[in-house]
């Protein structure tokens, strides 16, 4: 449940009309709902309020500070990929002993840097990664604690650029050899810690099969694991529960909490979630002036001030984002594509969508813009990344400023001597 809705014929976000945000900060403008962000959550956390267990937002499905500052003053952790993203929940004062570190490519530098910050624990990718934390640990003279992902070769019947957890993909260590790495370790690896199993098999599932087929895997292997004397503490189920976009009917956490706490007893761990789309997706909303409307003799196009550099997943992944009106007003309906100044076909919010007839000025909706939305967003065409606004009821913040042109080259040089 989301609190963005009309009063009357205005929308609003929580106490506040969409309207008087963009009259006030302009316009493309994401807005996020502080209400919708805690009750999310709350829900997802008190799905295992019987288990031991510890939600980590997924940083990368929206870094703001402030949204990172909602969360762990909430009592969140925080699942990163990045050092950046390190960097980010430092500042916006989250708990480190509560980070856990993933993605395939972690540079020595990010490493290093989250073993000073001494965070729970990495998700190590390969065997070549596992031996660059060791490595790097035992020159800080540290230990470093790990949990290696497995890759269960479980389809995750999604998009297939955010299918996590078939053999084809780039992530994490095929079941049979992961034993083999953890072994390894043991017996080798000193500046290590071997503290879980790592298992996300992808983004934006909505059937709860997925994720119980890849438990069984995964309870099976900590069986192995602990005959050979390596003491799993943790099982870290990643991320990926789907949000509703359109007629996505995703289950919701409480069911996915009594299915994964059923499916995990006798395990004796403390259970780690990643949660991030299903928190954040449906908290934000994009809001975007009308520049003109044009008729052609195919299609109707209704030219907006937002385009896919402000929200990629449209032209990316072909995905649907629901679109209102600001106000309600009598006018007839029209089947438009909604589309943006960017010089690319590609550019598009969406397309053959039937929706009340507009005119310049006039303001649009896009909902469901919390998760990958700006955290994707770029300077493409060299036009300037949006503001973001937090409401609270009947108050709204800036938190983050709109770029201007002179962000646009900062950090650009023109060297003495190149002209």
């Amino acid at each position: 449940m989301h609190f963005f809705r009309y009063r009357g014929k205005r929308f609003h976000a929580e106490g506040v009309p969409v309207e008087r945000i963009a009259e006030e900060v302009g316009t493309p403008v994401f807005v996020y709902s502080h209400r919708t962000l805690v009750r999310h959550y709350k829900a997802f956390d008190g799905a295992f309020k019987r288990v031991p267990h510890l939600i980590c937002y997924s940083v990368k499905a929206n870094s703001n500070i402030a949204v990172l500052k909602t969360f762990a003053r909430a009592g969140s952790g925080f699942d990163i990929v990045s050092g950046g993203e390190l960097f980010r929940v430092v500042k916006a004062g989250g708990d480190v002993r509560k980070v856990v570190f993933s993605g395939v490519g972690k540079r020595d530098d990010e490493i290093e840097y989250a073993i000073r910050k001494r965070i729970l624990m990495f998700n190590v990718e390969s065997p070549q990664e596992l031996g660059r934390i060791d490595c790097i640990a035992g020159r800080l003279k540290k230990r470093a604690g790990v949990a290696i992902r497995v890759n269960p070769d479980v389809d995750p019947k999604t998009h297939p650029y955010i299918s996590t957890g078939l053999k084809k993909n780039k992530f994490g260590i095929e079941t049979e050899e992961a034993v083999k790495v953890y072994v390894h370790a043991r017996d080798n690896l000193k500046n290590i810690e071997l503290m879980g199993v790592d298992c996300h098999i992808g983004s934006q599932i909505t059937e709860l099969a997925p994720f119980i087929d890849a438990l069984k895997k995964t309870k099976k292997l900590i069986g192995v694991l602990r005959k050979e004397g390596i003491d799993i503490r943790y099982l870290n189920m990643g991320g990926g529960l789907g949000i509703t976009y359109d007629t996505e009917e995703p289950p919701h956490p409480s069911k996915y909490g009594r299915e994964v706490i059923k499916n995990a007893e006798g395990l004796d761990v403390t259970l780690i979630f990643e949660p991030g789309r299903s928190i954040v997706g449906n908290a934000g909303i994009l809001v975007t002036r009308v520049l003109y409307t044009k008729k052609g003799s195919l299609k109707n196009f209704i030219i907006t001030d937002a385009a896919m550099n402000d929200l990629p997943r449209p032209s990316l992944y072909g995905s649907y984002h629901a679109i209102k009106p600001a106000r309600i007003k009598a006018s007839e309906e029209i089947t438009a594509d909604v589309v943006g100044p960017i010089c690319e076909s590609g550019d598009f919010l969406a397309r053959d969508r039937e929706l009340s007839a507009v005119e310049p000025g006039d303001l649009l909706v896009v909902m469901s813009a919390g998760a990958y939305c700006f955290s994707m967003s770029s300077n493409y065409n060299s036009r300037t990344r949006a503001a973001e606004v937090m409401v609270k009821g009947r108050d709204f913040f800036v938190i983050r400023k709109r770029e201007t042109v002179r962000d646009l080259t900062r950090g650009e040089v023109l060297p003495q001597g190149l002209f």
